[in-house]
C-alpha cells in the first residue's frame, strides 16, 4: 500500500486514481498519520453478478422438450379418483 501526503495526492491526483484503478490502495497521510484511504471497488454490478451465475450453471443443466408426453402414464392423481 502506497502512502501519500494530501498535498503531493491533490497535485497528482489524476497519478493515484490510476493506481488505484489497477488494483493498488493508497493510504492518505496528513503531517505523518494516516487519515484515510482509497480502495478500489470490487464491488460487481447485478448484471455482472447474474451473467456470472448464470456461466457456472452452463453445461450443469438438461435441455429437452418439457411439453411433449413421456411414454409414462400420469398417476399422481390415481389415488383421488
Amino acid at each position: 500500500m502506497n502512502s501519500v501526503n494530501v498535498t503531493e495526492l491533490r497535485q497528482h491526483l489524476p497519478d493515484y486514481l490510476k493506481q488505484v484503478q489497477q488494483g493498488e490502495e493508497i493510504a492518505i497521510t496528513l503531517h505523518g498519520k494516516t487519515i484515510a484511504r482509497i480502495v478500489p471497488d470490487h464491488r460487481e454490478s447485478k448484471r455482472e453478478a447474474a451473467l456470472k451465475r448464470l456461466e457456472a450453471l452452463r453445461g450443469t443443466v438438461i435441455v429437452g422438450d418439457i411439453l411433449a408426453p413421456l411414454d409414462e402414464e400420469w398417476t399422481a392423481d390415481a389415488d383421488n379418483l
